[in-house]
């Protein structure tokens, strides 16, 4: 039998849903499936369990650019 990470692969695949691959944790990759107005970030582990969060915004396009500066420095690390 193949690996969740491999099902979660071709699901992804065969919808069309463009995502990439990461490594964050010693025990899990991350797919991140990004489709119209959400981002998907989906943990899949060793032993094959999956956690996933959904995060849903407007995509509107913003060109202000201090405010962009401010988001910037407000959550950078100390």
């Amino acid at each position: 039998m193949s690996h969740e990470l491999y099902r979660m692969i071709a699901l992804l695949e065969n919808a069309k849903i463009h995502f990439r691959l990461d490594r964050h944790r010693d025990d899990s990759i991350m797919i991140t499936a990004t489709i119209v107005g959400q981002r998907i970030e989906i943990d899949v582990f060793e032993d094959g369990h999956v956690e996933y969060s959904l995060f849903r915004g407007n995509e509107d396009v913003e060109d202000n650019v201090p405010a962009l500066e401010a988001l910037i420095r407000d959550n950078a690390d100390p």
